[in-house]
């Protein structure tokens, strides 16, 4: 009666398991760096536009709030003069434009977060809920300012209000400057709120 033998090759399947697994783990490694580096170039970009927003901001409510002229002739009891605390529009103007540049300013240390570690998304999603806010308070006293502005230079014919820009230049120049800063720093938060969209949206 013949034995019959069983021999079982094993052959090295720990070793193909391992560089298989080693080569997946470089693999991600690689992809999360490189997800990590493209982060870290929109937050250095993020920073950079809040820079520039704080100084575009700072000097729209300081254009505004230094708005004032008076008219060369006067009465004895009377005396022409425009100034921006005249309106409560240019007023509300001044106080939320200088809250907005405020916000820019605390903001930073929470970029510099997101640039140091372009992966956490704490940081990111707190700047995208707190820009979003912030810049309907922005566009809220741009519009308000806008439209007394327009007025200025145009006047109402229905109401009987009168153009003054052609008397007080000085003055429609200078709130007509600071209703375009208020609104180039809308269109630079519309950019920081899409870079932050788009950073979340990469985890």
């Amino acid at each position: 009666m013949t034995k019959e033998s069983t021999t079982i090759d094993v052959g090295e399947p720990s070793t193909v398991t391992k560089s298989s697994s080693h080569v997946v783990k470089k693999k991600g490694f690689v992809a999360a760096a490189a997800g990590g580096g493209a982060k870290r170039g929109l937050a250095i970009f993020d920073f950079l536009l809040r820079l520039a927003a704080i100084g575009v901001t700072i000097g729209a409510a300081s254009v505004m709030y230094t708005a004032q002229e008076t008219l060369p002739f006067f009465t004895q009891f009377l005396q022409f003069q425009a100034s921006y605390d005249d309106l409560p529009a240019f007023q509300y103007f001044v106080i939320a434009v200088a809250i907005v540049a405020g916000y820019l300013v605390l903001s930073l240390p929470f970029s510099i977060v997101t640039i140091v570690r372009p992966l956490a998304v704490a940081p990111r999603l707190i700047l995208l809920i707190f820009d979003t806010l912030v810049v309907t308070l922005n566009t809220s006293a741009a519009a308000a300012a806008a439209s007394i502005v327009y007025l200025a230079h145009n006047g109402n014919q229905n109401t009987n209000w009168l153009p003054i820009c052609q008397q007080f230049g000085d003055f429609c120049q200078n709130v007509s400057t600071a209703v375009v800063a208020a609104s180039i720093a809308i269109l630079f938060f519309i950019v920081l709120i899409i870079i932050s969209a788009i950073a979340l949206k990469r985890h």
